[in-house]
């Protein structure tokens, strides 16, 4: 016996990645339906061994289902989500719409599945951003050790967060540099992303820092300590998949990088690969397709009294979305939900 779940948006890169994991991890699925806006009505999805046909979510009745697990944008979410929630369905929404809402769980399963629990005030359990959610897999362990006081991270995000269109440009420009009178100018992004990097994601505040960045700060605030300190720069870099980030860390208590490389290696979620010599680390080129988030360059910031700099690099179409996603409803299944 399993469940009645939803894939809402499984067309897209977040939505196939999320159908590909539930089979993956084996989730224990009754039935399965994958929805898509009506001008994908039809389009074939792959679920574990079986084919599923996309349905149009403006026509879809969610009694009687069990999870949602949502991949569109956050207007869409904001017609459908209340939706689907009212109907009795658990959505677990991968759009921002509903971070910032304090009656709404944000949930990283390794780091507070605790907060799955707050789930009834709304129905709806929020995923949160992808370069949040890898680095507090990471600060979460040593957090509980030595506390952690102040955050610098500065991040090197690959294009398939902006979706499937930043691929093609990716795609694109970077072959139309060979080819004398084939070049292509920058549409998804201000300026050129082939062989270059761009620090602005999303739009900007006023204070001078983009929301991606306020993402970060509020995120983790909300999902680790609000006392904790953060300041961040996003980039969006030339890379496909894969998000990567220099963090460094400030902490209450003396921690030598020798004692954290072993609290990390314990920890879950996280694999250690950090031998000092070329190609002692992970790059992004070599953690697509895998659950993990990496952590590799442990050393000591001399610079500050108890500080430590890390490398951190993670799927962002897997642990960054879908997989967090499909760990959220795994924690629902294990301590809220009766299977049918």
């Amino acid at each position: 016996m399993g469940y009645r779940v939803v894939v809402v948006g499984a067309t897209g890169n977040v939505g196939r990645e999320m159908l590909n994991i539930l089979s993956e991890r084996e989730f224990p699925v009754d039935e399965i339906a994958a929805l898509a806006s009506r001008r994908s009505l039809g389009t074939e999805c792959s679920f574990g061994d079986k084919t599923l046909k996309c349905q149009d979510i403006e026509n879809f009745d969610f009694t009687g289902w069990d999870i949602a697990l949502f991949a569109i944008g956050s207007d869409a979410t904001k017609i459908y989500a209340p939706r689907a929630a009212a109907s009795g369905c658990v959505v677990i929404d991968n759009s921002s719409l509903y971070r910032y809402d304090p009656d709404v769980p944000l949930v990283v399963p390794e780091v507070n599945a605790d907060a799955v629990l707050g789930y009834k005030k709304k129905m709806i359990i929020a995923n949160p951003n992808c370069s949040t959610a890898q680095m507090v897999v990471a600060l979460k362990p040593l957090h509980d050790r030595a506390r952690i006081k102040r955050v610098v991270v500065s991040t090197y995000q690959s294009v398939s967060g902006t979706g499937k269109e930043a691929i093609d440009e990716l795609w694109n420009q970077t072959k139309g540099i060979f080819v004398p009178g084939q070049e292509v100018a920058p549409s998804v992004y201000p300026k050129q992303i082939a062989f270059n990097v761009i620090p602005h994601i999303d739009v900007f505040l006023d204070d001078g820092s983009t929301k991606e960045e306020w993402k970060m700060v509020a995120e983790t605030k909300k999902i680790l300590d609000p006392k904790i300190k953060l300041t961040a720069t996003c980039v969006r870099v030339p890379v496909f998949v894969g998000h990567s980030e220099s963090i460094n860390i400030e902490f209450e208590d003396p921690l030598d990088w020798q004692e954290a490389t072993e609290i990390l290696r314990e920890a879950p979620g996280i694999l250690v690969v950090d031998k000092r010599e070329p190609g002692g680390y992970i790059t992004p080129v070599e953690c697509v397709g895998e659950y993990a988030t990496y952590i590799s360059r442990i050393r000591q910031d001399s610079t500050i009294e108890n500080g430590l700099n890390i490398w951190c690099v993670s799927d962002n179409l897997r642990k960054g979305a879908a997989l967090n996603a499909v760990q959220i409803a795994e924690v629902l299944g294990q301590r809220c939900l009766k299977k049918g």
